[in-house]
């Protein structure tokens, strides 16, 4: 029985795996077939022409950059006010904090496309009240409103993995610092958030890989500017070429690079801790002999 409910679990992860890695491999693959369609099917042999074209398409490397720059300043935006708002929610209690859990959370649940049209005229109207209906600059609509758009939900994502770090940290070591005379900011900056950095890591990726993928809230707010996903909605009805294939290929690897990277630099933290756990056995050993 215990072999069959393995086997079951092995084919479940196999099934799991297939479902979830097949379409990023049919996508990849079809960045690299001599075909003018996106698709494997029928291959007509190995070829990099989509690539070339890519860089040539001067459009899509602008939408490619503001939709990076877009990511940049949400990830950092959106930290930075979900951090603050976990902060915040952990250090109250009763309703008040049920009452701002509720509030930062409820953007979530909020469909994307009322949020980009609340964005749109929310800024847009108090431009017009500020500077006149004629001129209501600088909250015309362009990837600035996008960014405040998107950062007015994404914050919400980022404030969870915070608040959920912030549920093993020992407000001990904060009242022990003061005691011995350190301020807040220091105790903010030496205490705090060195305990936080894994959530603001993760939180500040999740921010930039929603931002990249969102079209609802940019499509509203982005004025007369292109970003990637508005640009490919824009091809679905001209007709896609492989050039979104092999710019999506380019994007997968960049993101298995970063996953590497950040998974030896988690090993290489951990070897360094341990290391460091252990010398200090030694010299506790040594000093007790």
């Amino acid at each position: 029985m215990h072999k069959f409910r393995q086997t079951l679990s092995h084919l479940y992860m196999v099934a799991f795996l297939f479902f979830m890695l097949a379409p990023l491999a049919v996508m990849s693959g079809a960045a690299f077939n001599d075909n003018k369609l996106p698709s494997i099917v029928p291959w007509k042999g190995w070829t990099l022409h989509w690539f070339t074209e890519l860089l040539a398409d001067s459009r899509m490397m602008i939408a490619f950059r503001n939709t990076l720059l877009v990511a940049l300043a949400v990830a950092v935006l959106a930290v930075i006010i979900g951090t603050a708002a976990a902060i915040l929610i952990n250090s109250v209690s009763g309703r008040l904090r049920s009452a701002l859990y509720g509030m930062m959370i409820s953007t979530i649940l909020i469909p994307g496309v009322v949020i980009g049209i609340s964005t749109m005229i929310m800024w847009t109207k108090l431009g017009g009240a500020i500077f006149g209906p004629d001129k209501p600059f600088p909250f015309i609509p362009g990837l600035h409103l996008s960014v405040l758009g998107q950062v007015s939900y994404i914050a919400a994502m980022v404030m969870l993995l915070v608040l959920a770090r912030l549920q093993s940290f020992d407000a001990g070591l904060e009242e022990a610092a003061l005691d011995l005379g350190a301020t807040h900011g220091q105790v903010m900056r030496r205490i705090l958030l060195p305990h936080l950095y894994p959530a603001l890591g993760a939180g500040g990726a999740v921010a930039f890989f929603q931002s990249i993928e969102n079209f609802n809230v940019t499509q509203f707010t982005r004025g007369g500017a292109d970003t990637l996903t508005v640009y490919v909605f824009s091809k679905v009805r001209s007709g896609i070429t492989p050039t979104i294939n092999a710019l999506a290929f380019l994007l997968i690897v960049a993101t298995l690079i970063l996953a590497v990277v950040y998974e030896l630099n988690r090993r290489n933290r951990v070897r360094i801790e341990i290391a460091r756990e252990a010398e200090a056995r030694r010299a506790t050993f040594a000093e007790e002999l």
